[in-house]
């Protein structure tokens, strides 16, 4: 068993490479694209126009889904300068929802949300400009905004309607303006 194990640890070590790799080449640990960067398949989809270019695209509308278990809101109007308003509503069921509200400001193809209220809830989503993304974990302040096992983790939003004034009027669960603030 000795032998083995220190002729596969032998063997490893033939492996490793430990040279520098020519200027101008890359090796596969570090072709990892920076964020902000395109692969030329995805410049040419936005240039042929078969994708929404994020950072073109502009935010305010309504984002809604229906699902089995209740409907998820999300309307963004316009605020001061760049920022906007939203208000969320994303419900799971009789007594699981989560609601808020707060302030916008889109980064490139990230939406960053500040909720409004005691806590320091901020979530980072993503934004395709046909949909916003909220990503698989997000901060255990914003579960003050969610009831029972209630959670925003994963939620989508897909684009509805551009319309900021049809975003204004949209009503959450209990009939109030989902966007009143807005």
């Amino acid at each position: 068993m000795l032998r083995s194990s220190f002729a596969l640890l032998l063997l490893l070590a033939a492996c490793h490479d430990p040279s520098p790799l020519p200027e101008g080449r890359s090796s596969a640990a570090s072709t990892g694209r920076q964020s902000g960067e395109r692969s030329a398949l995805e410049q040419a989809a936005l240039e042929a126009g078969v994708i929404a270019d994020a950072g073109k695209t502009a935010v305010p509308g309504l984002y809604q889904r229906r699902h089995e278990a209740g409907r998820d809101s999300l309307c963004i109007t316009h605020g001061d300068g760049k920022r906007y308003h939203f208000g969320l509503e994303a419900i799971f069921g009789t007594e699981q929802y989560c609601r808020g509200e707060g302030a916008a400001r889109q980064v490139g193809d990230k939406l960053i949300l500040r909720f409004t209220g005691g806590s320091q809830c901020l979530i980072v989503a993503q934004y395709d400009g046909d949909r916003i993304a909220m990503p698989g974990v997000v901060d255990m302040k914003c579960a003050e905004f969610c009831s029972g096992r209630g959670s925003l983790e994963g939620v989508a939003f897909p684009r509805l309607l551009s319309d900021a004034s049809a975003a204004r009027s949209l009503p959450d669960s209990n009939g109030e303006p989902l966007c009143e603030g807005g």
